[in-house]
């Protein structure tokens, strides 16, 4: 018998249909007999509903093992879903706990992926409190799948390092630091950086209007680099990636001041979309995928200070265009669309992504379950769809609407940010025009993570705050491009 605190085991219960207990028929009579336990009954005294997650303590006791006690968890239809469901409720069972978990669920590789992942986010925590630091729980797989083991464990810790950036407070967590942590980073994991800012900053004239109005350091641009190893600098003949990602360390909404004040209390989760796209990278070292990805990171700080920009101000964006500026709240388009310019002046991409919390509207279809994501490639959009699906951070095709670019019109500038011509409503995909402005022809991707980038309570694999929503996703999908 393995040596652990406790082990995990799957049953499913459809309807009325019976009770039954998951994985190798021989594995399960072996644990039944050394226990002198019946599974089946043990879960049938529960009544249970077969819902994916629903979770069974059962104490046992054997003079020659450590494990005290059993875990029985719905697997649902034995769906990746039902696994991650299954995943995230064992994780969230030995929370804060000094237990070591063996979970018997997993076998094939996409199995061990999700359901391995899900365990490590339902467990995961972070608080800056003093005293006795936090009990942490050892959790392994039972499979001879090393491999596939150790990429869950790689992804996994990418998604606690997006997590942990998230959820660092914002006086803390000001542009230079991300800075400074996406540096630690690139040092360890043999990643290219370099940082810009100040006078540097010049043609980023929506980073600079955004972050100007924050306390020094002020705003950053941050760029990364990974090429697979073997691979020259240049690596022409690999597929380029880049992914832009927002970066605004807390978002009071500068003089349009955030309405009303419960809107603000999360804004230290706006910069989710770098801190993704900066996880991501961070895992390609270990993953190897063939491809070139380039992260651009757009760091600021949106306060609300003399030096903020004001409704009516005009700024040039990094391709020359003149925006006129209407609502001070609407600053995440303005750095993103600097770094789409900058990707497509410098960096020759074959697939341009950007990310971002971007618009409250996003969430008025979706809800909190699926990203909106943007592209006129339909082609690519169903590839990314069924990423989405495989990889459980779920995304859904939305239209870019031609007829709402007339929103878009300024009469003092080139175009106006807000979308303020029109009254469409229809906030995420007037956004989604405006950074459209700036891509040129490339092969270009949106994805509003407003609704999924935190979550509003602490359920399944999320704690109440960031959730690390793209990580997932881009990692499958940078590996499936191998």
């Amino acid at each position: 018998m393995v040596s652990a605190d406790v082990l995990a085991l799957g049953f499913t219960k459809q309807g009325d249909e019976k009770i039954e207990i998951t994985g190798s028929p021989r594995v399960v009579a072996a644990i039944e007999k050394f226990y002198e336990i019946n599974l089946i009954d043990e879960v049938a005294f529960f009544q249970p509903t077969g819902k994916a997650g629903e979770l069974f303590e059962i104490p046992v006791l054997h003079k020659d093992s450590t494990v005290d006690r059993l875990f029985l968890v719905a697997v649902g239809d034995g769906s990746l879903t039902s696994l991650r469901a299954a995943g995230a409720a064992l994780g969230r069972k030995v929370r804060g706990k000094a237990i070591e978990l063996v979970s018997l669920l997993a076998q094939s590789r996409a199995e061990i992926r999700a359901h391995g992942v899900s365990i490590l986010l339902g467990a995961y925590t972070w608080n800056l409190k003093t005293g006795k630091p936090a009990e942490i729980a050892t959790i392994a797989l039972a499979t001879k799948d090393s491999a596939s083991v150790a990429e869950a464990s790689v992804i996994a810790r990418a998604l606690y390092t997006a997590r942990d950036l998230i959820h660092t407070p914002s006086n803390i967590k000001n542009p230079l630091w991300i800075a400074q942590e996406a540096k630690k980073i690139a040092e360890e994991k043999g990643l290219a950086i370099s940082v810009l800012a100040g006078k540097e900053l010049a043609r980023f004239g929506g980073l600079r209007a955004v972050g100007n109005s924050s306390p020094k350091p002020g705003p950053r641009f941050i760029e990364l680099t990974y090429i697979p190893k073997g691979k020259s600098r240049s690596a022409a003949a690999l597929p380029h990636v880049v992914i832009v990602g927002k970066g605004i360390t807390f978002d009071t909404g500068g003089v349009s001041l955030k309405r009303p004040y419960e809107f603000m209390t999360a804004m230290k989760s706006d910069m989710a979309g770098a801190a993704a796209a900066l996880a991501v990278i961070s895992a390609m070292p270990e993953l190897q995928p063939q491809v070139k990805v380039t992260v651009l990171m757009m760091c600021a700080e949106n306060a609300l200070s003399g030096t903020a920009q004001r409704p009516s101000d005009v700024l040039t964006q990094y391709d020359g265009t003149t925006v006129e500026i209407i609502n001070t709240d609407a600053e995440g388009r303005l750095v993103l669309a600097d770094g789409l310019g900058y990707a497509v002046e410098n960096l020759d991409p074959d697939y341009l992504f950007d990310i971002a919390t971007l618009t409250g509207h996003a969430t008025l279809g979706l809800g909190r379950q699926y990203a909106a994501l943007y592209t006129r490639d339909e082609k690519l959009a169903r590839e990314l769809v069924a990423i989405g699906e495989a990889s459980g951070e779920r995304v859904w095709h939305m239209p870019l609407v031609d007829d709402y670019k007339d929103s878009l019109e300024s009469d003092v500038a080139d175009i106006n940010h807000d979308a303020s011509k029109g009254n469409y409503t229809a906030g995420s995909v007037t956004a989604a025009l405006y950074l459209e402005h700036f891509v040129g022809d490339t092969r270009w991707v949106h994805l509003d993570i407003a609704g999924t980038g935190r979550s509003e309570t602490d359920s399944g694999e999320n704690i109440k705050g960031g959730t690390g929503f793209g990580v997932r996703f881009f990692i499958d999908w940078l590996l499936s491009l191998s």
